[in-house]
């Protein structure tokens, strides 16, 4: 998991998709986790940035994430749409932010 250089975060109500990209921009890593197994995975990696779309969870979860020592970005949604190609799922939706 050194390799990896940014996550994509796509949040749910239930479950969030991780796309794991390295340095030249490449998918390396895609997971789907619940909120507490997502917390403790992103807790014991090294510090990272983190993107993600914003909505009215997300700054809560974006101020837990910083204080782990990650860099979190927050998108806007109308932003998000323009990065994704062809069907619209929630892997598509954490790689294309």
């Amino acid at each position: 998991m050194a390799n990896i250089a940014l996550f994509g975060l796509d949040i749910g109500k239930q479950t969030f998709h991780v796309v794991g990209h390295d340095a030249q921009g490449r998918p390396v890593f895609k997971r789907q986790f619940t909120r507490s197994s997502l917390i403790e995975f992103l807790a014991c990696q090294p510090a990272t940035r983190i993107v993600m779309e914003a909505c009215c969870g997300a700054h809560w979860l974006a101020r837990k994430l910083a204080g782990y020592g990650h860099t979190v970005q927050l998108i806007a949604p109308q932003y998000v749409r323009a990065f994704v190609a062809g069907n619209k799922n929630d892997f598509i939706d954490a790689q294309a932010i």
